[in-house]
């Protein structure tokens, strides 16, 4: 999942919504992947050395003016090219081929009719297979020297092979998983077509990336600060494998954590890994900063501000121990992932530090050299990661959680009776959710206290007047967009009536239905 010099399959990216999930269908066949924009110069793609390449799809029309396209060189540079869906247009185009607007538009699911079952892209799959198209264009004549390997009712060529030049390409998406046999298709002209081995694996990556840290950090000391998630504990472990006591990570503590969560960063962390851990509990000056505040935004920068402050404290002393000692602090370590550093156009390791890793951010003047280990790899592949470095199954399977924690999850004033409630409600939930076995079915489930409604209910034989709290269960790949879950509804049922017998002024609990767009994932 990162190394030095791996075998690298490069995905050239002409604007398609997939070029990310190419990029991840690549590594789950256990081949390094990175993306590059259509605008990069061939030579410089070249520089790469990259043992194959990939063209993406596009929205725009190969033979529209200003559309996006790609120098012939490619095709002669030697090096295995596999085109899809607009890549595959530019291939052929660019080779001789014709491509055209045929007035038979594809779009969703399709039949595709494999006329080369023998062929390297298509053989063990059946002669008819259902694949995923989204185009308005279509190849009618392949370029001089390709075999034609499947046609759709309404294209001619949907598919053809050059094994002498190792050049492929298909009309359809085999990178989503409404293509049937997708999978295997790329599998195919990685393996056979490009001849590369499937080396690139979790353990690896350990290897890897912890000699590319010592490298970098030499015999300098390393601080990190960490915020109970999965990225900057991942960080903080690799680093911590690489430099040993020389890393000092810094967990502030500010009170608007889950219930367990500090403890599983003091105590379980810390057996997993040995690292090195400052604690400040700060929990009083973030309540008394919060006091009287209901405004969302107002509460995030409160928040972010007060955090920065106690971690630029808890910084300076430990730059001052470690004077002491004669090894500088010199590196801060990021949780930066690869998603960052391509919406963020690439960056090239001295970007800004992000907000969304840290509550609120921190300040972009410390003076450290920033060490990421965890900049081209994918959420799913840093989970891999820790698992493999012996972090705590719920630690590493931790579900996205804000950065001002339950201070966002409170509409209404922050105080500690309020997150002692909510923290109880949250508890629950997330317990029988774990029960129920739907932690990996969902992206998450924040629990929101309606801090400034109260509803009547009966309880007993008496009136009560109490808080309701909002179940928002959510489905998502990368947040961008997101569907509530489906959850059964006797877990539904077993999550309300356990809320509302064992949390005191809580006797209503409700489920939001809403996907986003419109909706956010978080109320506030």
């Amino acid at each position: 999942m990162t190394s030095a010099t791996p075998d690298t399959v490069l995905v050239v990216d002409f604007g398609a919504q997939y070029a990310q999930l190419i990029a991840r269908r690549v590594r789950e066949a256990r081949i390094y992947s990175e993306i590059v924009p259509s605008t990069m110069p061939v030579p410089e793609i070249l520089a790469k050395n990259p043992k194959a390449i990939i063209l993406s799809g596009g929205p725009s029309s190969v033979y529209a003016e200003n559309a996006p396209g790609i120098d012939p060189a490619i095709f002669a540079a030697g090096v295995p090219v596999f085109g899809m869906c607009y890549g595959f247009q530019l291939m052929a185009q660019a080779l001789g081929g014709t491509v055209d607007n045929t007035g038979r538009r594809e779009y969703g699911r399709t039949e595709l009719s494999v006329s080369r079952p023998d062929s390297t892209l298509f053989e063990g799959t059946p002669g008819r297979q259902d694949v995923w198209m989204s185009h308005g264009d279509a190849c009618s004549a392949a370029p001089a020297g390709f075999t034609v390997t499947a046609s759709t009712e309404g294209v001619p060529v949907a598919a053809f092979e050059d094994d002498e030049r190792k050049l492929y390409g298909v009309q359809h998406h085999p990178e989503v998983m409404h293509s049937t046999h997708g999978q295997l298709v790329l599998e195919h002209f990685l393996y056979r077509g490009a001849g590369i081995a499937p080396t690139w694996t979790t353990a690896s990556v350990v290897e890897e990336s912890v000699a590319a840290i010592r490298a970098q950090v030499g015999d300098a000391q390393a601080i990190c600060g960490l915020s109970g998630g999965v990225d900057s504990a991942v960080a903080a472990a690799l680093v911590q494998r690489a430099i040993g006591d020389r890393l000092t990570c810094v967990y502030v503590d500010h009170g608007l954590m889950r219930k367990g969560e500090s403890e599983q960063v003091e105590k379980d962390f810390v057996a997993a890994t040995g690292v090195q851990l400052k604690v400040v509990d700060a929990a009083e000056r973030f309540l008394a900063a919060l006091a009287g505040v209901s405004d969302p935004e107002q509460k995030r920068k409160i928040i972010g501000r007060e955090f920065i402050r106690v971690f630029e404290q808890a910084q300076a002393e430990v730059v001052a121990a470690a004077g002491e000692t004669g090894a500088p602090v010199r590196f801060l370590v990021q949780g930066t992932l690869y998603p960052d550093v391509v919406e963020s156009g690439g960056g090239t390791g001295t970007a800004n530090i992000k907000s969304h890793h840290n509550v609120g951010g921190l300040p972009e003047d410390l003076d450290f050299e920033l060490v990421e280990p965890l900049r081209r790899l994918f959420k799913d592949e840093v989970r891999m990661v820790g698992k493999e470095l012996g972090l705590p199954e719920a630690m590493v399977q931790r579900q996205p959680f804000p950065g001002p924690g339950l201070g966002i999850r409170i509409v209404g004033e922050v105080t500690k009776d309020r997150l002692d409630l909510l923290r109880e409600a949250d508890a629950i939930a997330r317990e029988e959710l774990t029960a129920a076995g739907l932690d990996r079915d969902i992206w998450q489930c924040p629990v929101v206290l309606l801090a400034d409604v109260r509803s009547v209910g009966v309880q007993g034989d008496g009136r009560t007047y109490g808080h309701p709290v909002v179940l928002r269960p959510v489905s998502s790949e990368d947040a961008m967009t997101a569907d509530w879950s489906r959850l059964p509804y006797e877990v539904l049922a077993r999550i309300s009536t356990r809320i509302t017998n064992e949390v005191p002024e809580v006797n209503r609990v409700v489920l939001d239905v809403t996907s986003k767009p419109p909706g956010t994932i978080e109320w506030e």
